[in-house]
């Protein structure tokens, strides 16, 4: 047997019989004793179970999340996917391993890299909450002066703070939206990966949006090697871009590195929604805008115009149910792209006098009279920038007081928009990439100004207000102009397959099954440009509702079926 060396710490001795020669001085004997006591209440006695929750009397964790720190501190060792559907806490369970690594010891200094709009909201969190000490990085100096700091990626990749942030040895790394980080080509993904840190936390709620790639490189980046090299991930569970093989050993091997709780697992109790479809009926010269720019759309696409795609015709369309204002603006672009003086330009000026004719606003008048009718805090979710712009002046002249919100606004005014939206104004209006992570439950209200075509993009919306905290039923109202291609939409995605009645966990399903909603916009243009009538068109859409509902029946059925 190798013989080990022993050594004993004698240097306390000397102290010690000097003590006992003088007989003195002592210390008081109730300070040993709250030495002792302070001793054993910073004692970690259990280590699979969390200590942090005795620290924590601002926050009361649901047993899903407690469930995922454990997990992830006794099977994951520190480094996982927190993969929640939209709603469930991702922040909270995030801010419950922080504490748990810290008050273990294991972890002090962190760093929490989240968009711009999100530094503040997570700040306030850590610290009212959990008690954590964050601070929001401001100044170059920040990143090395404190402990625990939560700063934009965007800014951190970039010099000077770029090697500031990598100079540095972190104990943990949380990523929020980490979806970002789908392309191993970006610099988003390059610098994460550089970054020197012993446990890591990425935030997401849409862990594959588009291809199985995307999956691979969060893993690689959180755990690299877990799944093998590139190809040989590729091989053995990758079938297409959006379709697995080899299933159920993908999940097993995935399960190791992510955990993804669903509002439909049961124990997590949410209000209801309450969904309502509002038709409108066009004015004479706006149902005349919307059949010339829909009779433009068709005969563009057939003569293959160069310079005008598919995707910039069908925007034009759903242009022209959101607002003339932003119909005008891609009608411009459009001008500024074809020959001079050919039949397409001639084509597009005309309907630019079309837009001119236009007086009233049919979908804008009806909002506001839906507005007045719900007397309390509202959300208006848009497409389109332009849209967004005229409708605060339209809601400011009818004496409704709002305040914008996009993803260009730096984090200082979107602070600034949340808390006037909060505390002042009725209605916040918002683009699609301004509603992303923000946490809006304060109110209970939407409306869907503009349907965007996919799924998760609805949910997310929806996943502002509807969300673990929530005391009050959601009520969603959807706007739709009657005979044009947004009632179509409507029609399929809410009569059809019930979608606002449906959460991510489901869409999840049917997208592993059917390998359509990924694409589903793609799938309804390709509709819209080859009917040869309004009919048709139909006919195609309702099929497309029948194949996804008959296949979450069927992901149902069998649902069931495991748990009887």
């Amino acid at each position: 047997m190798t013989n080990i060396p022993i050594a004993f710490d004698r240097t306390w001795l000397p102290a010690l019989q000097d003590l006992m020669q003088n007989d003195g001085p002592w210390h008081k004997w109730e300070l040993f004793q709250l030495a002792l006591e302070a001793e054993e209440a910073l004692a970690v006695k259990e280590f699979d179970r969390l200590q942090a929750l005795k620290y924590l009397p601002h926050v009361k964790p649901y047993p899903h999340q407690i469930s995922t720190a454990e997990k992830v501190l006794n099977e994951m060792r520190g480094r996982a996917i927190l993969a929640d559907e939209v709603g469930l806490g991702k922040t909270i369970e995030a801010g419950l391993i922080m504490k748990e690594y810290m008050v273990r010891g294991l972890a002090k200094k962190i760093l929490i890299l989240v968009p711009a709009s999100l530094v503040i909201q997570w700040t306030k969190e850590l610290n009212q909450k959990f008690g954590i000490p964050a601070v929001a990085q401001k100044k170059e100096y920040m990143w090395r002066q404190y402990d625990v700091v939560v700063g934009s990626i965007d800014t951190a990749k970039r010099d000077p703070h770029r090697r500031h942030v990598l100079d540095i040895e972190y104990d943990m790394l949380v990523i929020d939206e980490a979806h970002k980080l789908k392309n191993k080509r970006t610099r988003n993904y390059q610098f994460a990966k550089e970054i020197k840190k012993k446990y890591c936390l990425l935030l997401t709620a849409t862990p594959i949006q588009n291809e199985m790639d995307e999956l691979y490189n969060l893993i690689n980046l959180l755990r690299p090697g877990h799944l093998g090299p590139s190809h040989e991930f590729a091989t053995n569970y990758v079938e297409g871009k959006r379709q697995a093989k080899n299933n159920e050993q993908l999940k097993t091997e995935i399960g190791k590195v992510m955990i993804r709780n669903r509002r439909s697992d049961g124990g997590i109790e949410f209000t209801e929604r309450q969904v309502k479809s509002i038709p409108i009926e066009l004015s004479n010269e706006e149902w005349a805008l919307y059949q010339g720019v829909t009779d433009f759309v068709r005969q563009t696409y057939r003569a293959d115009i160069g310079g005008i795609n598919a995707l910039a015709l069908i925007t034009l369309q759903r242009e022209v149910c959101s607002s003339r204002e932003a119909a005008f603006m891609t009608l411009y672009n459009m001008h500024q792209r074809t020959a001079e003086g050919s039949k397409e330009q001639a084509a597009i000026l005309e309907l630019v006098e079309m837009i001119k004719r236009i007086e009233t606003h049919s979908k804008a008048a009806k909002t506001v009279e839906l507005l007045k009718q719900i007397d309390d805090k509202v959300i208006i979710f848009t497409e389109y920038r332009a849209t967004q712009n005229y409708l605060q002046k339209y809601l400011g002249e009818h004496g409704i007081t709002s305040v914008p919100f996009r993803g260009g606004f730096k984090r200082s005014k979107k602070d600034w928009m949340t808390e006037l939206f909060q505390n002042r104004a009725q209605v916040l209006v918002a683009t699609e990439a301004g509603g992303e992570g923000i946490n809006l439950q304060f109110c209970n209200q939407v409306i869907n100004y503009d349907l965007p075509w996919n799924p998760m993009r609805i949910e997310q919306r929806i996943g502002r207000v509807h969300r673990l905290g929530q005391k009050r039923d959601v009520h969603i109202y959807n706007l739709s102009t009657t005979g044009t291609i947004e009632e179509h939409i409507l029609h399929l995605l809410y009569e059809k397959i019930d979608l606002f009645e449906m959460v991510i966990g489901e869409l999840d399903e049917i997208v592993d099954r059917l390998g359509l909603l990924s694409s589903l916009e793609q799938n309804i243009i390709d509709i819209i440009m080859e009917s040869g009538s309004e009919k048709e068109m139909a006919l195609k859409l309702d099929n497309i509702g029948q194949a996804i509902n008959s296949i979450r029946q069927s992901a149902l059925a069998d649902k069931a079926k495991k748990l009887s």
